[in-house]
This record gives structure tokens, C-alpha cells and sequence, in this order.
């Protein structure tokens, strides 16, 4: 008997390490509905991350497992999601993607210790909350508000401007910001208006922009609803220049809109897939039939920056391992980065992409 109960205390002392020795992070996005196309990069990206870092021997020679949940682009979906994945003891979350959906989740984290790297919410809020354990790796919709408004003044500030946006957190945030600069060049729009997600036809927006004469229409919103009011014009025969933000940077973009999606402007921060550095991890992804767009590699190098942070302060302990993301340079594949006192980068680099049969390049 005596037997017994010792080899019984070794299992679980064998079990209870091998459960010590798992360090868990989470990926929190929209894993269904109609972001779910974007949810799917930030799953393949961090999936890959964790991969490659438990390849490379884990962190402080532990291995990592990746946990996902599903906030479905939802405030209170979002709270929800963050609540599980600290009660599951994540050191890490990679999200979330819609900064609706980040900036509620975020105070979770904050009070559960735990960092919070977001490769896609881009509202300012969510690092000027002030709290230390947020970190983005995609740039703020000030600075792409800013390119935005400017790019509409120098090209269509003698002709009629339309914005429109969604009334979210994101959309209604890079809409003003850009309205903001438009105006600071000493242009007004001919309409500010709002329109309704979800909806499956856009054709009676878009006719009234066509009877106001709008030739360029800036959209504050989500890449399904763009797509919808690209095929209304097109439909119509309405020559609109329709530009946008990041929310574009996915396929299902041209796959909703056809060949309506020719020629649509975004923003969106300089295409890591091409960096000399990034070249054998893209691979890998096309290796799995899967095209690292938009934001795959934004979401790897949130899973790629925190384990070095935690390499360069020799600890899980999150105040050591906040104090080197906000102090160190690291090396990833959209290049060397580091953070500022809010956790946002130091360097933004905002680029302008044109759809053009079926994929999306920079302007030349």
C-alpha cells in the first residue's frame, strides 16, 4: 500500500509539473461571423508564432499553447472572452482585433496582470488609457486619419467629398480623424453621414450619394460593408473613387465586391510579406496553402515580440516582462521595433494599397 501511495504521489508531482511547464497565451478576435475572414489571420498568425517558438525550444525552456476565443467584434462578447482566458492563467493575449472589442477587454487584463499585444485595434484610446500592459503592433488611426485627409485634400479638394462610417468604435474613430485633417487643409465635405452594418444591399446610400454629385467617398468601416457599397456603385454605373483603411486588408474583400474592388484605396502599414526577414516564415505559410495577408504577420510578431521580451528579462513575471517590452529593440518580421511610454510603435509606417485583379499592392 505504501508502494502504491508513492508511486501515486510521484504521477502527480510528474502531472502537476508538466502542467507548470506549459506557459498558455490566448488569440481573442472574431472567430465567426462577418470578421471571421480577419479573425482567421490572427489564429494562423499566432499559431505559427507558437510553433516556431516551441521549435526553437519555448520560453525560458518551457513550451507554449495557444488558447482561442471568440469575441465576435462584440464589446461585451469581448469582456466575456478576456474574463476566460485570465481564469485559464494566460501570461499573454494577442488581440483583440477590433478596437471595440480591445479597449473594454483591455481593463481586464490590466487587472489580472496580464499583456495585452493587439495586431489590429488602432483607435488611440486603447493606449492612451494608460495602462502599462497594452501594446499594439499596427500603428493609430490619428496618424492614418491623418494620411487619409491629407491624400483627399491634395487629390479631390476641388471636387465633392463624401464620408461615411459605420458608428463603431474603429470606424467612427478613423472617420473623424480623417474628417479632422480634411478640414485643418481647408476643405469641407459635401456629406458626413452614417450607415448601418449588416445590411445585405447599400443601394439606396449609394444612390444618394450619386444625386449629390460625390466623387470620392471615404469609408470609416469594415471591409463587408465597403465591398457592398463598391458593387451598389458599380451596379449602378456610379464612377466613385472609394477609399478606405486596414479593415480592407483581406481577400474576401475582392471576393464580396468582384470587380467592383478594382481600383479601391486603403491604408495600411507597409506589407511585412515583403521583408527580407519575414521571407522563410511567409513561406511556411504558403507551404500550408494559407497567404500571410493583412494582419497573419501583425499577429506573429505579438506572439514573436513577447518571447523575447521574456528571453531579455530571464522572467514570466509580468511586471519584468512589461518593463522590457516598454525598454528593449526587438527584431521581427515587420522588422526592428519598440515601443513607446503607451505601448504603441515608435515608428508607423503607413502605406497606400490599390485592389487591383484580385489582390491588393502598394501605389505606385
Amino acid at each position: 500500500m505504501h508502494r502504491i501511495i508513492a508511486i501515486a504521489i510521484l504521477v502527480l508531482a510528474a502531472v502537476f509539473s508538466s502542467a507548470r511547464a506549459e506557459v498558455l497565451v490566448g488569440v481573442s478576435a472574431a472567430m465567426t461571423g462577418r470578421l471571421a475572414w480577419i479573425g482567421e489571420q490572427g489564429q494562423r498568425g499566432a499559431e505559427m508564432a507558437v510553433a516556431d517558438v516551441n521549435a526553437a525550444g519555448g520560453v525560458l525552456g518551457q513550451k507554449v499553447r495557444l488558447i482561442s476565443v471568440d469575441d465576435f467584434c462584440d464589446p461585451e462578447q469581448a469582456v466575456a472572452a478576456a474574463q476566460k482566458l485570465v481564469a485559464d492563467g494566460v501570461v499573454l493575449v494577442v488581440g483583440h482585433y477590433c478596437s471595440g472589442a480591445s479597449i473594454p477587454a483591455s481593463k481586464v487584463y490590466e487587472e489580472a496582470g496580464v499583456v495585452e499585444i493587439s495586431p489590429g485595434s488602432t483607435n488611440p484610446q486603447l493606449t492612451e488609457q494608460g495602462r502599462g500592459n497594452v501594446f499594439r503592433t499596427i500603428g493609430r488611426d490619428d496618424v492614418q486619419g491623418f494620411i487619409a485627409g491629407n491624400y483627399l485634400a491634395d487629390r479631390w479638394g476641388d471636387k465633392k467629398i463624401a464620408i461615411l462610417h459605420d458608428n463603431s468604435t474603429y470606424g467612427k474613430g478613423l472617420a473623424d480623424e480623417t474628417r479632422k485633417q480634411l478640414n485643418k487643409r481647408g476643405v469641407t465635405e459635401a456629406v458626413y453621414d452614417t450607415y448601418t452594418p449588416g445590411k445585405d444591399d447599400y443601394s439606396a446610400e449609394v444612390a444618394a450619394l450619386q444625386t449629390a454629385g460625390v466623387s470620392a467617398l471615404y469609408m470609416g468601416g469594415y471591409h463587408a460593408e465597403v465591398a457592398l457599397i463598391a458593387r451598389a456603385a458599380h451596379d449602378r454605373g456610379y464612377t466613385v473613387q472609394l477609399i478606405s483603411g486596414d479593415a480592407l486588408a483581406t481577400e474576401e474583400f475582392a471576393l464580396i465586391a468582384g470587380s467592383a474592388a478594382e481600383g479601391t484605396l486603403f491604408t495600411f502599414p507597409a506589407d511585412p510579406r515583403r521583408n527580407a526577414g519575414a521571407a522563410a516564415i511567409v513561406e511556411q505559410f504558403r507551404a500550408e496553402n494559407f497567404e500571410p495577408a493583412g494582419y497573419t504577420l501583425l499577429s506573429y510578431c505579438a506572439v514573436q515580440v513577447w518571447a523575447q521580451a521574456v528571453a531579455k528579462a530571464g522572467s514570466l513575471e509580468p511586471k519584468a516582462v512589461i518593463a522590457t517590452l516598454h525598454e528593449q529593440q526587438f527584431d521581427t518580421v515587420i522588422g526592428r521595433i519598440d515601443f513607446d511610454d503607451k505601448g504603441d510603435l515608435t515608428r508607423q509606417s503607413w502605406v497606400w494599397y490599390v485592389w487591383r485583379g484580385g489582390e491588393y499592392v502598394p501605389v505606385e
